[in-house]
């Protein structure tokens, strides 16, 4: 079982917290599907002919690339790759960009999930953000998702920002519900250096976030969520049963991927490497086929923290057994030692050999991860 993933670098205009990898300009766009093409070609046998399971383009909005451009990728990746009869193939998309055609199409070439940045149900918030889209888009994106096929949705909300009173974070949740939607990754706003969100920040042109309104907005949404039965099955991600997103979840069980695209990681279970974030020197270097990037070979204690962060995100928790099994009884009983005073402060419990987080271990799952760090 294996996933790969397509960084589609291009965004209509830059959100103000974001500090993934994009341009606003869609010049070299051809130029960059084509070398996205060639890489997948290149990297064929980087998987070792693993069956793929997941696809996921990603950005930036891969939504912006023509059906033609997505087609294009999607028919080489088939070539180089056994794909799976049932393969999740999931296109992140902004909601100005999704109206029923551009659905119908993406269903005719295969894509049968969605990711959409909605963000919030709401006019200010959304300008505040800079988003493409509006208030009325947030909603009508999802119906026309509906009317033309894909009802496999995943939306993306944020909390904690300034613009959001507890009541419009509960009316945005509700939102949600309401529409019955399968999937929801929610984030607590970021604050990234070299943001335009960061600079206004420190300019006195907006207000910094509250953490303390952050972790109980936090705490709000895992109550609601779980009341109407979603799975809270990783720090920040909730679905519907049988909805989990199976290529995150392919992340965090440290199932091998490809990263195709510049600024893509991937992984193959000992390395990891990671395209340079350079648009121009991706194109040039993969159509002289030889891609640039950087990779670093993971030691065990590097495998074992990694093990530790990723699997006390989700809801199963850090797998005792495993790690006795892996890394011997002595890193066990370290571990145990070290969960100790997180059990007694209630942050963190022991179900059926499993270290799990509790709601309240939700809210500080980086800093206890670190700390479980040799």
């Amino acid at each position: 079982m294996a996933g790969i993933y397509l960084h589609i670098p291009f965004c209509k205009q830059a959100c103000t917290y974001c500090n993934f990898h994009f341009t606003t300009s869609l010049r070299y766009k051809d130029d960059l599907v084509n070398a996205l093409a060639g890489e997948a070609e290149a990297e064929k046998g980087y998987l070792n002919g693993e069956i793929v399971h997941t696809l996921y383009f990603g950005g930036g909005t891969p939504s912006l690339l023509a059906v033609a451009d997505l087609g294009l990728l999607i028919s080489a990746l088939k070539e180089h790759y056994p794909l799976a009869p049932d393969a999740e193939i999931t296109l992140e998309a902004n909601p100005d960009d999704v109206t029923k055609e551009n659905v119908r199409q993406w269903k005719g070439l295969g894509i049968n999930r969605l990711s959409i940045g909605i963000q919030s149900f709401f006019e200010e918030e959304l300008r505040w953000m800079n988003r493409a889209h509006n208030a009325t888009q947030a909603k009508a994106c999802i119906e026309a998702s509906y009317e033309a096929g894909i009802d496999n949705l995943s939306i993306d909300l944020i909390y904690g920002s300034p613009l959001l009173t507890d009541a419009m974070w509960e009316q945005n949740v509700k939102t949600a519900i309401a529409y019955n939607i399968k999937h929801l990754s929610c984030y607590a706003l970021t604050v990234e250096e070299k943001t335009p969100l960061h600079k206004n920040i420190l300019q006195h042109k907006t207000l910094d976030v509250d953490s303390e309104k952050q972790a109980r907005q936090f705490l709000q949404l895992m109550h609601w969520l779980r009341t109407v039965g979603y799975e809270h099955y990783e720090v920040s991600n909730f679905a519907k049963p049988g909805f989990r997103s199976r290529h995150n979840s392919s992340y965090w069980k440290g199932t091998p991927y490809l990263g195709l695209g510049p600024s893509a990681h991937s992984f193959n279970g000992t390395e990891r490497r990671w395209n340079i974030p350079n648009n121009n020197v991706y194109i040039k270097t993969t159509n002289e086929g030889s891609t640039e990037r950087e990779a670093e070979v993971l030691s065990l204690a590097q495998q074992l923290n990694e093990t530790i962060m990723i699997s006390l995100r989700t809801m199963e928790g850090i797998d005792l057994n495993k790690i006795q099994e892996t890394w011997g009884e002595g890193e066990r009983r370290r571990m145990e030692a070290e969960l100790a005073k997180y059990i007694n402060h209630g942050l963190v419990q022991i179900h059926q050999q499993h270290a799990q987080l509790t709601d309240e271990g939700m809210l500080r799952a980086d800093g206890i991860a670190a700390d479980l760090f040799v």
